[in-house]
């Protein structure tokens, strides 16, 4: 049986309230247009819900079990709406522990000013989550995403640590820290690549490895060393003058930062299309 949704409301508020009058001053009616509802309902229904006396109404113990039922819905959807409004108001970032640490932790004063009605949480991990406002921001090889998907190809180079410019640094004997990914289905870092592009293959590098770039990041900076890592990554540190760029040429490689199903994510809704163009730019700035 349908009845009306006005109806059920028009009821529930004057057996909550216990006044035709009062449900009317709460639901912006009048208390004629309220009667009518509760009347329309009761014929619907073929029983009495009220007992209407002289500006006084009592309900029957038919309208006590409707309104209680009704009252009790009511609250479930409010509930659940509410639960959905807060939900969409907060998302949560999964992506790699050196993107978090390097780029998106640092960016996030600047987004919160941006946008303060969203809520950041920040994870990592390779896993894919599957909460419903989840933005997953994964690192993978370029010819395995699709291109729609990739918000950043990625590019390598040697960076120091920031201090006085040493003019015969390729001409001494050189530790440099890279790294070799925990994922092995990765492609690997296009150390030699550089080293030819650079002409730099014959020279003298130890090269350290890392599981990580950012403890390679950390390395360098700690020991006045050279690391060859992310542009992406070091990009704050070199804008802030802690890292310095040697006068080499960059390499392009065959990874890339990527979101799955990006235009998909972008239409779930308005937070999280303003977010995915903000990590966008944020990387590619």
């Amino acid at each position: 049986m349908q009845v009306s949704l006005q109806a059920l409301k028009a009821f529930e508020s004057a057996a909550r309230l216990g006044s035709f009058k009062l449900a009317a001053e709460e639901l912006s009616l009048t208390p004629t247009a309220i009667s009518h509802h509760v009347s329309n309902l009761e014929s619907r229904l073929n029983v009495d819900l009220f007992y209407r006396q002289v500006r006084k109404i009592s309900l029957t113990e038919t309208g006590e079990k409707l309104a209680i039922a009704i009252s009790k819905g009511f609250r479930t959807i409010e509930d659940a709406v509410e639960e959905v409004s807060t939900a969409s108001r907060v998302i949560k970032i999964t992506t790699t522990s050196s993107l978090a640490a390097m780029i998106l932790i640092p960016a996030l004063q600047a987004f919160s000013q941006l946008h303060p009605e969203i809520e950041l949480e920040i994870s990592t991990g390779e896993s894919l989550e599957t909460h419903l406002y989840a933005l997953p921001i994964r690192y993978g090889a370029v010819a395995s995403i699709s291109s729609t998907d990739i918000i950043k190809h990625e590019s390598f180079n040697v960076f120091a640590a920031a201090g006085p410019y040493r003019k015969n640094w390729d001409e001494q004997s050189i530790t440099l820290f890279s790294t070799e990914w925990k994922n092995k289905t990765l492609p690997k870092q296009p150390l030699q690549t550089w080293l030819e592009k650079n002409a730099l293959e014959e020279k003298n590098i130890t090269v350290q490895y890392f599981d990580q770039e950012i403890f390679g990041i950390q390395e360098a900076l700690a020991n006045d060393a050279l690391v060859f890592c992310s542009t992406t990554l070091v990009s704050r540190l070199i804008h802030s003058k802690l890292l310095q760029t040697l006068p080499t040429q960059p390499v392009q490689s065959e990874l890339c930062y990527y979101i799955p199903d990006k235009e998909q994510l972008k239409r779930r809704n308005r937070h999280m299309n303003e977010l995915i163009l903000w990590v966008e730019a944020l990387l590619n700035q």
